[in-house]
C-alpha cells in the first residue's frame, strides 16, 4: 500500500511539473509577444506622424500667379524671322525691353479667327500712333513655332510695324503665369497663352490688359492708346 501511495504521489508531482513547464512556456510566449507589440507601437506612431508630411510634400506646387502691374517681365528667349528668306533669329525679353518703352501683346494662336481678323491687324494699323506716343517697339507673341509665325506674318502682309515672336515652348507664357489650357477643344490647340496687351518700360509692366481666356474685350490697340 505504501508503494502504491508513493507511485500515486510521484505521478501527481510529475503532472504538476509538466503543468509548470507549460505555464512557463506560455508566459514566455506572452512576454515575447508583448515585447514585439511594444516595439511596434513607436514605429506605427512614427509612421502616422510622418504620413501628413509625405502627403503634403507629394502635392503639386501651385501655378505661378499671373503677372501684374509693377512686376518685371520674366526673361525668356523668343524666336522670329525678320524676312521671308532670312535666318531664324532669337531675342530675349531683356534685350527687347531694356531701356525702351515696348507694347507686347499675346494671342492664343496664329491663324485663329479673332487673332487674325482683329487683334493683330489692329496693332499693325495703330503702330504709327503708338510710336508717336513714345513706344519704341510693338511685338506680338504666341505659343506657335517661328515657322508658323512667319507664315502668318506673310499671309497678312505685315511689315516692320509689328514684330511677330514665337514662344514655341511656352517659356515666357508659363513664367508670366498666363497659360490657357485649350486641350478640351476639338481643334487641338493644347496649352496656349491668354490674350493680353501690356506696356513695359525698361522691362517693368506699367499697363496690363489681361483677358479672361481668349476673350477680346480690353486688349486692343485702341485700348493701349487710351492707356498711354
Amino acid at each position: 500500500m505504501a508503494t502504491s501511495a508513493l507511485a500515486t504521489l510521484s505521478a501527481t508531482a510529475a503532472a504538476a511539473g509538466v503543468k509548470r513547464v507549460l505555464l512557463s512556456r506560455h508566459s514566455s510566449s506572452l512576454s515575447f509577444a508583448s515585447r514585439r507589440l511594444a516595439s511596434a507601437l513607436p514605429l506605427r506612431a512614427g509612421l502616422l506622424r510622418n504620413a501628413p508630411t509625405r502627403a503634403a510634400s507629394a502635392t503639386a506646387s501651385p501655378a505661378a500667379a499671373a503677372i501684374a502691374v509693377g512686376d518685371r517681365l520674366p526673361d525668356a528667349t523668343l524666336s522670329y524671322f525678320e524676312s521671308p528668306d532670312g535666318e531664324l533669329q532669337t531675342v530675349t525679353v531683356r534685350e527687347l525691353t531694356a531701356g525702351k518703352k515696348v507694347v507686347l501683346f499675346a494671342v492664343p494662336g496664329a491663324f485663329t479667327p479673332t487673332c487674325t481678323q482683329k487683334h493683330l491687324p489692329g496693332f499693325v494699323a495703330k503702330a504709327g500712333e503708338l510710336r508717336a506716343k513714345g513706344v519704341d517697339a510693338v511685338a506680338c507673341v504666341s505659343v506657335n513655332d517661328a515657322f508658323v509665325m512667319r507664315a502668318w506674318k506673310e499671309s497678312l502682309g505685315v511689315g516692320d510695324e509689328v514684330l511677330l515672336l514665337s514662344d514655341g515652348n511656352g517659356e515666357l507664357t508659363r513664367a508670366m503665369g498666363v497659360e490657357l489650357d485649350l486641350s478640351d477643344k476639338p481643334v487641338g490647340l493644347g496649352v496656349r497663352s491668354r490674350r493680353y496687351a501690356l506696356l513695359a518700360e525698361d522691362g517693368v509692366v506699367k499697363v496690363l490688359n489681361l483677358e479672361e481666356g481668349g476673350s477680346f474685350t480690353n486688349s486692343s490697340a485702341e485700348d493701349m492708346l487710351k492707356a498711354l
